[in-house]
């Protein structure tokens, strides 16, 4: 079969499109048939090796943890799946990725793949929507009538988080730039901020929120500052300073597969709300300009990668 591989850390030349052995499906496990893999900023950072104590790897390595495709085998001790099943899944990040035409997966990290849209772009749900899910929901304990700021609402994480707030009843302030103004608002933010021309503490004006949840780096303890008190700072980047005497909490997130979280986004992506943004689809041998793509800022949004 044909992958992305690295042998060693390193730039994004390491990154090699070249033949690899077809994974075989061992107890537990399934091969999956990919249809699409989708690229996380965190892929670039395991790559160059400033993650290799927290995510060891073997080498020669296939990177890419998002998956949607169709299995094409089962290993013993797998009952629920099936061989044509559509699948989606955030994949363990250490062993042999979906950056290939095949993938072997945990029976265990398996969903059910979205039935509307296309295939490969149900990779782009796993990671973003859980680290979103869990975020708002298990870190935060948000529910509705709340506020809420989403700071850098424009990204993939951030415009699942618009949606989940929104239908759980929160009131949803949202920063993004301007570019991205418009489809942050076809997710239901109640007030978009542009932040890239206004200073967030003149533009709410002195509000405070229930919840304020950072997905960018710097700044955190002017936004934990916009916390009400007794609220909650959530990032996924920059952890927040504690202001114990107004009761804020402050989390930082790291997000974890969880294949029944993921089953109940996809059930929402089913029932029309929650919706998939995929800003561009490339072939996989495009993975290394995808990584240069962003590290120089240059992507688009959420890029879907097809084998």
């Amino acid at each position: 079969m044909k992958a992305v591989r690295y042998h060693s850390y390193g730039d994004t030349d390491v990154l090699t499109y070249e033949t690899a052995d077809r994974p075989a499906a061992g107890a537990g496990q399934v091969v999956v048939r990919v249809a699409g893999t989708s690229f996380n900023p965190v892929d670039a950072a395991i790559r160059a090796g400033y993650l290799r104590e927290v995510f060891p790897l073997t080498f020669p390595h296939i990177p890419n943890f998002d998956v949607a495709g169709t299995i094409v085998e089962v290993g013993p001790g797998v009952d629920h799946w099936n061989t044509g099943d559509a699948v989606v899944a955030f994949l363990p990040m250490t062993v042999p990725g979906a950056a290939a035409e095949y993938v072997t997966a945990p029976a265990g990290t398996l969903a059910a793949a979205p039935r509307t849209g296309e295939l490969a772009d149900a990779a782009a749900l796993p990671t973003t929507g859980l680290t979103a899910w869990q975020a708002l929901f298990e870190h935060a304990g948000l529910t509705a009538g709340q506020t809420i700021l989403i700071n850098g609402a424009g990204g993939a994480v951030g415009g699942y988080a618009v949606q989940l707030a929104k239908r759980a009843g929160a009131i949803v302030t949202a920063t993004a730039s301007a570019h991205s103004h418009d489809r942050v608002r076809s997710y239901g933010a109640d007030r978009v901020i542009d932040h890239t021309t206004t200073a967030l503490p003149d533009a709410v004006a002195g509000d405070r929120f229930d919840v304020v949840l950072h997905l960018v780096p710097g700044e955190p303890a002017r936004l934990v500052d916009l916390v009400a008190d007794g609220g909650v700072f959530v990032s996924t980047t920059t952890p927040g300073p504690e202001q114990p005497g107004r009761g804020v909490r402050t989390v930082r997130v790291y997000v974890r597969s969880d294949a029944a979280q993921l089953a109940q986004l996809v059930a929402r992506v089913d029932a029309g709300e929650l919706r998939i943004d995929v800003a561009d689809r490339r072939p996989l041998s495009d993975l290394a300009a995808v990584h240069d793509d962003a590290a120089t800022g240059r992507l688009a949004g959420k890029t879907v990668l097809i084998p």
